[in-house]
């Protein structure tokens, strides 16, 4: 996949780049913990992750370390992370989670909590983008005719390929990991400037 983000792990400080440095897309369910980070992971903190510059939002750092949990497939260490974390952001983290161990009726009601997130728009461009280039389907097509994202109806969506009912699994990989990117680098600038 191309990139249509532009995230680049290096611009996360060492601690984070060092952990952000394979491309990989996150399983739509809950996938399997991948086990080789776990003692990195359990040894991360904020002030081990920011060590390299001083963080002013702490619920934006905290942000940062839901992210990383979830992105290897811990899905209760981020959930006790995100949960911690009372702002729309946090809640986002949170929805996220639900919404890849299953808890469809769950992540919409975190989603319901983040309410119109500023990475929105970025999020909708980029899932328009992804979605010009496969063939339409049904289930796909809110993709293109909302100008504005929604997660409700990605959820949904994410639902139906789960359920093998939508061909689409590899965009919804593909969209969640853009998802991913643009709120990791909104959490992590959030952190850092305040």
């Amino acid at each position: 996949m191309n990139n249509p983000t532009h995230f680049n792990p290096a611009n996360y400080g060492p601690v984070f780049a060092g952990l952000l440095g394979k491309e990989r897309l996150s399983p739509l369910g809950r996938g399997t913990p991948i086990s080789d980070v776990r003692e990195e992971l359990q040894a991360l903190s904020v002030e081990k992750a920011f060590s390299h510059t001083p963080v002013k939002d702490d619920n934006m750092a905290n942000a940062c370390l839901s992210g990383i949990w979830l992105l290897f497939n811990y899905l209760e260490e981020s959930h006790t992370v995100s949960q911690s974390i009372e702002t729309t952001t946090g809640s986002f983290w949170h929805g996220i989670m639900h919404r890849r161990e299953g808890d469809f009726f769950n992540s919409k009601y975190w989603f319901r909590g983040v309410g119109e997130h500023p990475i929105f728009p970025e999020l909708q461009k980029v899932a328009k983008q992804l979605t010009s280039s496969i063939e339409p389907h049904p289930s796909v097509s809110f993709l293109n005719t909302h100008t504005q994202w929604q997660p409700f109806d990605f959820v949904d969506l994410v639902e139906t390929c789960l359920a093998n009912r939508s061909p689409h699994e590899l965009l919804c990989k593909q969209i969640q990991q853009c998802e991913w990117e643009l709120l990791f680098d909104f959490s992590y600038n959030k952190a850092i400037r305040g």
